[in-house]
């Protein structure tokens, strides 16, 4: 640590309290770590000195009696002061953290009770599975957390709208009080059913709604209907069909569908590839500007994911006004992720240029794509070679003999014939009009067949189904690859070290530190290499400098 070749002018003086016992200089990584207490520079004779006990008069150009020029200071910034309070409080959080949803159970529920424990909250992955998955999953974490914060994944799939609804109707049941709204490109009316259902005004007339969504949406026009109150014609066709009440319709013109919205950028699975510092301040003035618009009681809130996996990444987010962080891919090497250790594995050796867009099973038809690991597996160009059969052929039959040899032996490992019947089973219990619209359109059996590899590609990676590793699908961003340059090195490099807690205390500590540091920086204090990086710190000692 030494002042910068410019020399910044001094703030003024600083008063130490106990001058006698000052005599000691604070190593300045310790005094960042200590995120409770503020950290002052000031001069002695040729020396620069860390102090965090005593007060500054600004402005002040000679020192006094014990007391010294003050070249920098850093405010004290505990780790639940990053983010937004009313966010926090709303939610009855601690920390401003939050573990989003990887569908398949992958955001499993050790890991949102985990998330609970520490004061953060986590999402539970709910999509893509059973209906009976997701109730004992419901069960088990209404039974293990009882008052702490927990949230479910609520995901859109245009191609099964009885699923969702079904899944609503189960959180409706279950009384879960928290979701997160994934991969709406309109607002559905299930989703406003659940927003609404519920809405009522206390004993002071002001308007409860209990049924709380976190938005997760990466465009401008989609953050627009979240922001906006839920679509007239949709409530009241929920009102003609008793799903809600007249009360509630009328109480749900002066809501939000969401309060809390995260600007989702570059992320792994359903992502547009937005640059964070990019999307984030459009999120942010488009929050000002349906604040202004809907005169709102409440405060609307941005949160910030994708790309967040570093101290300085987790900083920047903060210090662009994000109201909380959102961490996905580097959860899923986690010992609590719902994915195979090899899949862990492989998470752990990827580095930022391994991930590639690959076409999604969900939204097939659409062309939608997901972003999914490419090292280690062959997913994304198989995917890719289905997707292109498809719009170059309109049935099976118009296929030639080598081509269905080719879907028999290197991605369905069976006959068509076989496979389709499979493929006709799952869905006619998920979904039968979907084997109704395929015996008339050919075109759609053949999407169907291929979403069926596409589907189970990801259910081979969360088993760890050995016969398929080069078909694994395993969404992922490249936060994954900057989360393990970072920890190269440190205990969290290796998989079994990994605790989803663990991960999230250091990013929010990282930030705390990096942004501390930056306040010097901006004082016109050199800082060392040493002095700048902060490196991963073991739970226990964490804990102790909080």
């Amino acid at each position: 640590m030494k002042r910068s070749y410019h020399d910044s002018a001094p703030l003024g003086v600083w008063l130490d309290q106990a001058p006698q016992a000052a005599t000691r200089n604070t190593p300045l990584h310790s005094a960042l770590l200590h995120v409770k207490e503020p950290i002052a520079i000031i001069q002695d004779n040729e020396k620069l000195l860390i102090r965090n006990q005593g007060h500054a008069i600004l402005g002040k150009k000679t020192p006094g009696a014990n007391e010294k020029i003050l070249l920098a200071y850093a405010p004290a910034l505990p780790l639940e002061n990053l983010g937004d309070p009313l966010f926090m409080k709303s939610h009855k959080l601690k920390y401003p953290y939050v573990m989003g949803a990887m569908a398949n159970g992958i955001t499993s529920a050790d890991m949102v009770e985990e998330a609970a424990r520490a004061g953060m909250v986590g999402f539970f992955g709910a999509g893509g599975l059973s209906l009976d998955r997701i109730s004992q999953a419901i069960d088990r974490i209404q039974k293990n957390l009882a008052h702490l914060t927990y949230g479910f994944n609520l995901i859109h799939n245009p191609n099964e709208p009885q699923n969702e609804q079904a899944v609503v109707d189960l959180y409706l049941h279950k009384k879960v009080r928290l979701v997160s709204a994934a991969a709406y490109m309109r607002l559905t009316a299930p989703l406003v059913q659940y927003r609404i259902t519920g809405i009522h005004r206390d004993a002071q007339g002001k308007i409860v709604c209990p049924n709380k969504v976190i938005a997760k949406v990466s465009r401008s026009e989609v953050a627009r209907r979240f922001f906006s109150p839920p679509p007239e014609k949709t409530v009241q066709e929920l009102v003609r069909q008793g799903k809600i009440s007249i009360e509630e319709a009328e109480l749900a013109k002066y809501i939000p569908m969401a309060q809390d919205l995260s600007a989702e950028a570059d992320s792994g699975g359903h992502t547009d590839n937005r640059p964070a510092l990019a999307l984030f301040p459009t999120m942010m003035a488009l929050r000002h500007d349906m604040m202004k618009a809907h005169g709102y009681d409440t405060q609307l809130r941005v949160g910030l994911g994708g790309g967040i996996a570093t101290p300085e990444s987790a900083a920047a987010a903060f210090a662009m006004g994000a109201a909380y962080i959102l961490t996905g891919s580097i959860n899923q090497s986690c010992l609590e992720a719902g994915t195979s250790d090899a899949v862990k594995k492989m998470l752990c050796v990827t580095e930022q240029a391994d991930v590639i867009m690959a076409p999604s099973a969900d939204m097939f038809e659409m062309g939608v794509k997901v972003q999914v690991l490419k090292r280690g597996t062959m997913f994304a160009l198989k995917a890719a070679k289905l997707y292109d059969y498809y719009r170059t052929y309109d049935s099976l039959d118009q296929m030639p003999s080598a081509t269905i040899e080719e879907l028999e032996k290197k991605f369905f490992h069976t006959g068509i014939d076989q496979e389709w019947n499979s493929t006709w089973s799952f869905f006619e219990t998920r979904d039968p009009r979907q084997n109704e619209r395929a015996a008339r359109d050919p075109k759609h059996k053949m999407a169907l067949l291929f979403r069926s590899y596409l589907g189970r590609a990801s259910l081979w990676a969360v088993t760890g189904a050995p016969d398929r590793v080069i078909d694994y699908q395993v969404w992922c961003g490249p936060a994954m690859g900057a989360f393990n340059e970072w920890v190269k090195g440190s205990f969290l490099e290796a998989p079994e070290q990994r605790k989803v807690a663990t991960l999230a205390m250091n990013l929010l500590m990282g930030a705390s530190y990096v942004t501390r540091m930056n306040h010097l920086r901006s004082q016109g204090i050199m800082l060392s290499d040493e002095e700048i990086r902060y490196h991963p710190i073991e739970m226990d000692t964490l804990q102790s400098f909080l």
